[in-house]
């Protein structure tokens, strides 16, 4: 039993990931770090339980278990950078969001433990996803992926002010058929449950590795990446508590938007059969 991520295989053509929401470290890793990084105040809190809605709609879920200061599940193996020119953290981060050090002095991973990390961590995650993602492909002759994230509300090391509520990343239109992005964009502009909340279209994040890696719309692979504001769904200050008040105005946005890749699907298919 592989104990690097959870899997609830279903039977939709939508299959979500949740890279960043592990909050495991190995204790032989822990040990080697700050205080402050332990107290993981990076972590993509609560992803499962907000998007509880899923099982409604058949839909795969794919979830981290260990945190991504073990290893970043988002970042290409050769820590290639997402956002050439800008500030970012790499596949096994020395650094807090907050530039707090990760590690105490000296405890820095090697070369070889990176290597280790990226076999015993990374490389069963993606070889998974791309199964699930196959097996999806079997079945509807395309699949979208998508990439669910969240991140506390201002970050000054990544972006000045108050990040928008809901943050899509496609790469510029890269990694999915405009056609999905431009109805994902009607929903949020035209639906009553989304009036309350901003949101953004490729700004500060345009989707990361998994995104830009396995979106390759011209095979019928649609991938995009939403990134939530932490403030409206959970407290964003440790213990880093789930608000249900909260999270309960939000969650039927997240199931209208999950219902507009799905009946997208649906058109595609009969305009192109």
């Amino acid at each position: 039993m592989n104990t690097t991520f959870n899997l609830d295989s279903k039977n939709s053509p939508l299959l979500i990931s949740m890279p960043h929401m592990g909050s495991i470290i190995p204790k032989h890793i822990a040990c080697d770090m700050t205080a402050e990084a332990l107290q993981m105040a990076d972590v993509d809190w609560h992803l499962r339980q907000l998007y509880d809605m899923t099982k409604e709609y058949d839909v795969s879920v794919i979830s981290a278990n260990y945190m991504r200061y073990v290893i970043d599940l988002n970042r290409s193996p050769d820590d290639l950078s997402l956002y050439p020119g800008q500030d970012t953290t790499g596949l096994c981060p020395l650094d807090t969001f907050a530039k707090q050090p990760i590690y105490k002095i000296g405890k820095e991973p090697e070369p070889s433990e990176i290597k280790h990390r990226i076999e015993q961590y990374w490389r069963p995650y993606h070889v998974q996803l791309k199964a699930e993602l196959d097996r999806i492909y079997s079945i509807y002759g395309m699949v979208i992926l998508l990439d669910a994230h969240s991140i506390a509300s201002e970050v000054p090391r990544f972006f000045h002010g108050k990040l928008p509520d809901l943050n899509f990343g496609t790469a510029d239109s890269q990694t999915c058929d405009e056609s999905l992005e431009l109805h994902l964009a009607r929903t949020m502009q035209q639906s009553p449950l989304a009036h309350k909340y901003s949101h953004v279209f490729n700004g500060r994040f345009k989707g990361g590795f998994i995104t830009r890696h396995y979106g390759v719309p011209a095979l019928n692979i649609h991938a995009l990446q939403l990134e939530i504001s932490q403030c409206i769904y959970m407290q964003e200050k440790f213990p880093y508590k789930y608000t249900p008040a909260l999270a309960e105005q939000l969650q039927p946005l997240l199931g209208q938007l999950i219902e507009t890749c799905l009946s997208w699907v649906s058109g595609y298919k009969k305009k192109h059969s």
